[in-house]
């Protein structure tokens, strides 16, 4: 339905519209233009009748973003909708559209499209990432740290660096101290054996990698830098800090990017084998590793670009596959049932739970685990296993098209944006400091 090379038409063996197509699709050129006009018009299906239509345009200077191709409802013509990188008041596009008019049928402007606000760069993350809903300085009263002045103290510091980060920065290291290397430790010790034992090949496969690159022992906190660093030239992904909990549609609007946000504050010492929310034994434990792998770095990353353009009942949706997958799924590996759910891998527990017969194992399906509720105070009744990330990663992409929504994002792993398959205009994003 969608195509930019327009495989189905005759017209592909026509050497000259291939020839225009590099000068007219510009797409770095249209993420740097804040004008934009979509154009529609319909041509008989004939040879050579594409290349006619896009010479007007090249032959007034008017550069194309995006070329769609629909059949025409009406008659065995085709619909073609075009993004010009002009206002709909320039002269040029005036005087192309003339021309057009003597080549093609039905030729018109076409209405942008409102829709909400979402990041086009990865810049525009800074944006939305201090909109803390809960976590950071500020602690629920059953909180083992809520009676502590100085580990509360802790957690604001931590907190203020997050939400002085930007874009391209470095990420302050952290001095932690002997408590909270204490702590890490012990985590490390239960966590490993079971994580040897359960964990997916590809988890396990990373942790000597950690080791020898991040600074991974059981005797020190890695820092999210080094990790970052690391991650970049393994999969392309990198972490940000944040200073608590982000929304579902925020944190999802990260791993379109490849950017994983990760907290830096570590639990309370008085329960080092709990926390109410994610602190950076979840994240360096049970997260980052699977980061650093390809396919399972594909598959986040299709979770996120899945909440571009997303509805809130459908970011709910994709909170509930999200959940069932990155933090509690399973797979099926030589026969056995092995975790690569971050809440799995950093909660022992919960790791021994999943690989009992107690809780009900589904296949990975996105269209189930997308209406499947979920406890946050207990362990999980029921468990989705996937064959494969790869397999995981084409689930998902055939569920978020599945979603009506207004466009279709890319992102462009070169100049890391995102573009889009129409023409639309954004609300002003709501900025936190």
């Amino acid at each position: 339905m969608y195509c930019i090379t327009l495989v189905s038409w005759t017209v592909l063996d026509d050497c000259a519209a291939a020839a225009c197509l590099p000068f007219l699709l510009q797409s770095k050129t249209a993420s740097a233009h804040n004008n934009k006009t979509s154009i529609k018009f319909t041509l008989e299906d004939h040879s050579g009748a594409l290349s006619d239509a896009l010479a007007m345009f090249a032959r007034h200077g008017i550069n194309l973003s995006r070329i769609e191709s629909r059949p025409s409802k009406r008659t065995n013509d085709f619909d073609f909708y075009v993004d010009c990188l002009v206002s709909a008041s320039d002269p040029k596009l005036q005087q192309a559209l003339a021309a057009l008019r003597e080549k093609a049928t039905n030729v018109s402007v076409v209405a942008s499209k409102k829709v909400a606000w979402f990041p086009r760069r990865m810049r525009d993350l800074d944006l939305v990432a201090n909109d803390i809903l809960s976590a950071g300085a500020e602690l629920e009263s059953d909180h083992p740290g809520f009676h502590d002045p100085a580990y509360r103290k802790r957690r604001a510091e931590l907190a203020q660096v997050a939400k002085e980060y930007r874009t391209g920065d470095r990420i302050p290291r952290v001095n932690y101290t002997k408590e909270e290397t204490a702590t890490w430790t012990q985590v490390w010790d239960h966590l490993m054996p079971l994580v040897e034992k359960h964990a997916c090949s590809e988890h396990v496969r990373m942790i000597p990698l950690l080791m020898e690159n991040c600074g991974y022992r059981r005797d020190n906190i890695p820092q999210l830098q080094d990790i970052s660093d690391f991650l970049k030239d393994s999969t392309g992904f990198t972490i940000r800090p944040v200073a608590g909990l982000l929304s579902a549609r925020n944190f999802l609007y990260g791993l379109a990017f490849r950017v994983f946000f990760s907290t830096q504050y570590i639990r309370h010492h008085s329960k080092p084998l709990y926390t109410p929310e994610p602190d950076i034994c979840h994240e360096l434990l049970g997260h980052v590793p699977l980061l650093a792998d390809k396919h399972f770095a594909d598959f986040s990353q299709e979770i996120g670009l899945a909440a571009i353009g997303a509805s809130d009942e459908q970011i709910t949706k994709l909170a509930r596959c999200y959940w069932f997958s990155v933090e509690f799924g399973l797979c099926y590996q030589n026969g056995e049932r092995k975790a690569y759910g971050a809440g799995l891998l950093s909660s022992y527990g919960e790791l021994e739970y999943s690989m009992s017969e107690k809780p009900e194992i589904r296949p990975w399906d996105p269209f189930s685990a997308g209406e499947q509720d979920y406890p946050i105070t207990t362990y999980q009744p029921v468990y989705y296993m996937a064959e494969s990330f790869e397999q995981a990663k084409e689930s998902m992409q055939r569920y978020s098209s599945s979603f009506k929504r207004e466009f279709y994002p890319r992102y462009d792993p070169y100049s890391q944006t995102i573009d889009v398959d129409a023409n639309i205009e954004t609300e002003a994003p709501k900025v936190t400091v």
